[in-house]
Order: structure tokens, then C-alpha cells, then sequence
């Protein structure tokens, strides 16, 4: 699978346009304008989203599967048609979204739920070097727990993982594999495809953190083969508060629910209860109903888009940043030169808190830390990285705002 280029038939994205549909990018910070460049952090929402979470608050709400008057029917009827759109998107079966709050709470059910039930003492959980720590401490905590071991795929210098390493792993037939789609840090797109068909062919689970993926890159769950993929609305330009799990409904079916109490229920007495099937099980208590209504507005505006011309778009970006960073000399990349809407880099001699300090002032908005990949900073050999990151509506003039931003950094550092 070939995801790491551009698409050439793709429809080409009008970026400037598109930033016209983001009310928050006509702030002005500091008496700049608003340059954002921390995408990768949360995604900012275009106004077809925002409309539609106002109607639901203002028009529709109430809450849902619980009454039947207009306003509980329609409720319910957005919530659960964004999760058959959502199905539709993956290419999924609606019974296997279950809703969450974020891709982190989706890593923890399936490691309180299924891990607690199929993992046991001795088992390996194989995860890699590049993992955001939401798809690193649920394995420790359940490791811990059940006596279980975690092991690591080593990363390479250029960014990418070690197969070799990798298929040395899996000889020993780790029960489960997690592995990130897209690193949050270095931009890397893994080869999950390949990895999946590895791991199954030594009787081994999949797990995929697609939090960085599912924003730049067209999604077949079916084609892909995994056990388990899980990402977050707030990165794919939907609100906060709102993911998604996918599972497939063989192995949802077999586990336990992680959480009790209204709405997942079938029949409960004083002695026992009897608990709802795919997907209700693991919906206990009142969901985030707007933020699934929400989600659904960001599927379809990011589809009429087009997600190969998202992709192929943010594919040139990374590329002209990266060789502008270059140009300025003094400055340290990481990651591939192909990733997937990242950049990360370091000013020399610059702590990148400073780094990023500056460039606020000058109106120009980066992550700056260890972006929740502490492990993955001892192996890259340092405490922190400056990271851009780019959406639908980043241009070069942002690039250029961005250059400039460090050319000041520089100036300042050097006096």
C-alpha cells in the first residue's frame, strides 16, 4: 500500500480558500495575524462544523435512546447516524464503532476489556519505540497487572521502524501488537499493512493508534485487516471530547463491558445484569451526543475536500518546509523527508520552549516539548523538539512566516 505518495489524480486544494472557512484564523495575535501551525495538537474547526454543533445545542437537544418525543427522536437519530457515517468512512460495519472520548480512552477499554481477558501471565504486548504514551502506560498498567511483559521495536536513524527487529519480535508470538499509524513526533508513516499481515501470520492481535493518521490519509479498515483501530475527533477538525474504536465484532463481542450503568444495560435486578449488544455495551451513561453530531460534520466536509488532496497537499508542504528550515541554516530536522504533515525540528543551541516562544510573539503558533513521546526523545537523544504541523488551510505563506520566526530566534540567541 502505497501511502506516502501524493495522489496524481487528486483535485488540487485551494488552501487560501479554504482558511476562509475558519473563523479563528482571522484572529490576530500579538497584533500578527494567527499563523497555526499545531494541527497535530488539535485541529482547528471550519464553520460547517460549528454550525451544525450550534444546531444540535440550539435546536435539537436532548438526550438520546431514552424518550419519544421530536426532540429525544431526533437527537438520537444524529447520534447514531454519525456513527453509520463514520462506518461508512472506515469502511466498517456499524455495530463495530464504539464511541469514546478520545483515541487514549479507546487504548485504555481495549486494554482494561480485552487485555484483562486474554492476557495473561507471560504474554508479550509488542509496541514500538515511536508511541504516543497513550499507546504505552495501559499496556504497562495491564502488564503490571497481569504479570505480562512489553517489548519494543527499536526506531531507526532515518525515522522509521526496524522490520528486521520487528520480525524478531514476532517469533516469539506477542499477543498483541500495538503499533501508531503515523507518528505524532517524526510524521512517519508506518507500513501497517505489511505489519498486520506479519503479526497475524504468528497468531498475534493488531492495535493501530490512527490519531495522526485519520486526518491525512484515505482509511480502509477492511483492506487494512487490523484487530483494533482507534483515533480522535479534535485532530480530524471535529470537536473535542469525541473518538472512536474500532473493533472487530467477533472480538467485541468476547469482551466485558469497562464500564457500568445506564444505556448499556439489557435487564438489571438486585442479583445481576444483562448487558446490550454491539455497539451499547461499551457506551455506559450519557455520551458526548454533540460531539458525535460534530464529528459527522467534520467527516463530510474533510470527504468533500477530498482526502488524497488533503494528503497530496500537506505531502508538498512538509516538503518545502523542511528544505526552507534547511536553508536557514543551524537548524536540525528529524523524522523522513516524506511524513505525513509534520515537521519537527530544533533551533542549535535553542531550547525549543524558547523557540517557540519567540515565534509566538511574532504570531506564529508550534508545539514545543516531548509531545507525549518521552521514550521516543531519549532515543532521538534529546528532551525536546519545536514541531509544525499542517492542515487543509496551511499555505507557504505560513512556511514563510514560520522561516522568519527562526530567523529571529537566531538573531536573538546569537547576540
Amino acid at each position: 500500500m502505497q501511502e506516502l505518495a501524493p495522489v496524481a489524480a487528486a483535485p488540487v486544494l485551494d488552501a487560501e480558500s479554504v482558511a476562509q472557512e475558519f473563523p479563528i484564523l482571522s484572529r490576530r495575535i500579538g497584533g500578527h495575524p494567527l499563523v497555526y501551525l499545531d494541527s497535530a495538537n488539535t485541529a482547528q474547526k471550519p464553520r460547517a462544523v460549528l454550525d451544525v454543533i450550534y444546531s444540535a445545542l440550539a435546536e435539537h437537544n436532548a438526550n438520546i435512546h431514552r424518550a419519544v418525543y421530536p426532540l429525544a427522536h431526533e437527537s438520537t437519530e444524529a447520534f447514531e447516524g454519525a456513527r453509520r457515517r463514520i462506518a461508512d468512512r472506515l469502511g466498517s460495519a456499524y455495530e463495530e464503532i464504539v464511541f469514546t472520548k478520545n483515541a487514549t480512552e479507546a487504548i485504555n477499554l481495549v486494554a482494561y476489556a480485552w487485555g484483562r481477558a486474554f492476557v495473561n501471565p507471560g504474554d508479550t504486548v509488542l509496541l514500538t519505540e515511536m508511541e504516543h504514551h497513550s499507546n504505552i502506560v495501559p499496556w504497562q498498567l495491564l502488564a503490571r497487572e497481569r504479570g505480562a511483559h512489553l517489548r519494543y521495536v527499536p526506531v531507526m536513524a532515518d525515522g522509521r521502524l526496524d522490520m528486521s527487529a520487528l520480525d524478531r519480535e514476532l517469533a516469539t508470538s506477542p499477543k498483541l501488537v500495538g503499533v501508531v499509524h503515523v507518528s505524532n513526533v517524526l510524521g512517519t508513516v508506518n507500513p501497517v499493512e505489511e505489519i498486520v499481515a506479519r503479526a497475524h501470520r504468528m497468531g498475534s492481535r493488531v492495535l493501530i493508534d490512527g490519531a495522526q493518521a485519520a486526518p491525512h490519509l484515505p482509511l480502509d479498515l477492511g483492506a487494512l485487516d487490523a484487530d483494533f483501530y482507534v483515533f480522535t475527533g479534535h485532530k480530524c477538525y471535529g470537536p473535542t471530547g469525541i473518538g472512536c474504536l474500532w473493533g472487530r465484532a467477533e472480538l467485541l463481542a468476547e469482551m466485558p463491558p469497562w464500564q457500568g450503568g445506564g444505556a448499556m444495560i439489557e435487564k438489571v435486578t438486585f442479583e445481576e445484569t444483562t448487558f446490550l449488544d454491539l455497539p451499547a455495551r461499551f457506551e455506559a451513561g450519557t455520551p458526548h451526543i454533540v460531539g458525535a453530531v460534530g464529528l459527522h460534520a467534520a467527516v463530510d466536509w474533510v470527504e468533500k475536500l477530498s482526502l488524497d488532496a488533503i494528503h497530496a497537499h500537506e505531502c508538498a508542504l512538509v516538503a518545502e518546509c523542511r528544505d526552507a528550515l534547511r536553508s536557514v541554516g543551524g537548524v536540525t530536522l528529524y523524522g523522513p523527508e516524506d511524513s505525513a504533515g509534520i515537521v519537527s525540528f530544533n533551533v542549535d543551541g535553542v531550547h525549543p520552549h524558547d523557540t517557540a516562544t519567540i515565534l509566538d510573539d511574532a504570531g506564529v503558533a508550534v508545539r514545543a516539548g516531548h509531545h507525549c513521546a518521552q521514550p521516543l526523545m531519549r532515543v532521538l537523544g534529546v528532551e525536546a523538539t519545536a514541531r509544525a504541523s499542517f492542515a487543509a488551510h496551511s499555505d507557504s505563506s505560513d512556511i514563510e512566516a514560520l522561516v522568519r520566526g527562526i530567523e529571529q530566534v537566531k538573531r536573538i540567541f546569537s547576540a
